[in-house]
């Protein structure tokens, strides 16, 4: 399959587009909205997309999961797009970027860019976005309703890895998959969230 991804930086750089800009962030978004329907299946097998076994803190993921308290979740996202912040019992605690609206991902994510570990943008490059950080800083307040605990024995498919070149069009490709709420219904609620209401 050719890749979407690569497909997408190629036309931003042939638009002349300049990556990590606020022209770049609205050129994605239009973009991405002309797409139209994702399937998530198939963008598992991106070429862009790496498959990995072993996952690290701090980079961006793309999986299936199946929560295993699924019943008395409220509703959750069944295909999360998620940093991978730190360690937890059983798995992981990360921060599912799904949970907000693509414009306030796109700002999290611009906030999350001061806590990376270097500027070049390749596979060496992570975010050190830990929970201490994260809940002690009031910049970064759009991570509490996008914290989660993850569990790796209910990931439902293979891991990918987000590069960091791709990170500015994974955010706003509409892979969400909420269940049990419409993604109107989580954002909005996330929003309160954020205000404190």
């Amino acid at each position: 399959m050719a890749s979407l991804l690569y497909r997408l930086e190629q036309e931003a750089f042939r638009a002349g587009i300049q990556a990590r800009t606020d022209d770049a962030r609205d050129w994605f978004k239009v973009k991405v909205k002309q797409l139209g329907k994702i399937n998530r299946q198939q963008l598992l097998r991106d070429e862009a997309l790496i498959r990995k076994s072993r996952t690290m803190m701090g980079h961006m993921y793309m999986y299936f999961y199946d929560p295993k308290h699924r019943e008395t979740l409220p509703y959750y996202d069944a295909f999360p797009l998620t940093i991978m912040v730190e360690r937890a019992p059983g798995g992981f605690y990360g921060l599912n970027l799904h949970y907000l609206k693509p414009n306030t991902r796109a700002i999290f994510l611009d906030k999350l860019t001061d806590t990376l570990t270097n500027d070049k943008y390749d596979e060496s490059t992570r975010f050190r976005a830990r929970y201490n950080l994260l809940s002690s800083v009031r910049k970064f307040k759009e991570f509490q309703p996008c914290f989660k605990h993850y569990l790796s024995s209910q990931i439902d498919s293979k891991i990918v890895l987000v590069q960091p070149p791709e990170w500015e069009i994974a955010i706003f490709l509409p892979t969400e998959q909420f269940v049990k709420a419409k993604k109107t219904q989580v954002w909005q609620k996330s929003a309160k969230t954020i205000r404190g209401t």
